[in-house]
């Protein structure tokens, strides 16, 4: 009998991973939202009255970042934690010298 896989090429594995995911993400999008809102009253209370693109542009500026970063992340863990990246060859292994 095989060992069971457990990588994206298993359908109800590559579904739990992805669901773990996109639960993460979630999570992240709502760090990401108070983050925000707190850079915005920081910039309220130091600079008093903010105008309508300076607002936005911090709220957009830091929701984005954050989001870009916990998209890149969880998908850099995904890669490893479904064994995807011990999937890959390495076409050059033994013929690099390396002194």
């Amino acid at each position: 009998m095989n060992p069971p896989r457990h990588d994206l090429d298993d359908p109800e594995y590559a579904a739990f991973a992805w669901g773990r995911f996109k639960r993460i993400l979630r999570w992240m999008a709502l760090a990401a939202l108070v983050t925000a809102g707190l850079a915005e009253l920081v910039l309220y209370h130091w600079l008093g009255g903010l105008n309508f693109v300076t607002a936005s542009a911090t709220f957009l500026g830091v929701f984005v970042t954050m989001m870009v970063a916990a998209a890149l992340m969880g998908l850099m863990f995904l890669s490893s934690g479904t064994g995807h990246d011990e999937r890959v060859e390495d076409p050059l292994k033994g013929e690099v010298d390396i002194d």
